[in-house]
């Protein structure tokens, strides 16, 4: 779990292309973002419970409500449900609507609808932070495991 000047040295290290933007109430949803940035930009990360155990869903908000029927069959997983708030805190660290885009750990399904942005915005592990980044270091970063099309699931 890294701390915001952890994450930043971690992004620096990496050459990564990245901002850490700073504000004074905590977004935890997507509608809290809109006094920030461009939601048509936000990567939440949610954490889903699958047959191949945590993974870590960054997608566009554009998305709206995801079909998690429709994206276990296109996924090809076996079981695919949100995981359990209160286990995802005690065993990765962040608590959800907090999930940082980079330093989970966990192995990841990546919106490739994101790559429409230059940068898009997304968790930092800190309520009080919000990483500008790249997509393409966010892929670079993490495990991807799947991509998600973007005319899969609409």
């Amino acid at each position: 779990m890294f701390s915001i000047i952890e994450l930043e040295n971690f992004l620096k290290d990496n050459n990564s292309d990245f901002e850490i933007l700073a504000h004074d109430t905590p977004i935890i949803s997507t509608q809290d973002a809109v006094k920030y940035f461009d939601i048509d930009k936000t990567a939440p990360t949610f954490v889903m419970d699958t047959d191949q155990g945590y993974v870590a869903f960054i997608v566009s908000s554009k998305r709206g409500k995801l079909d998690l029927k429709s994206m276990k069959q296109k996924l090809q997983f076996s079981k695919l449900k949100m995981a359990d708030r209160e286990k995802v805190q005690s065993e990765i660290g962040y608590a959800v609507g907090a999930i940082p885009l980079i330093g989970h750990d966990l192995p990841c399904v990546f919106d490739d609808c994101l790559f429409d942005n230059e940068y898009i915005y997304g968790g930092s592990g800190d309520e009080l932070h919000t990483l500008k980044i790249a997509p393409k270091d966010v892929i670079r970063l993490n495990n991807v495991v799947k991509h998600m099309d973007c005319d899969i699931i609409r």
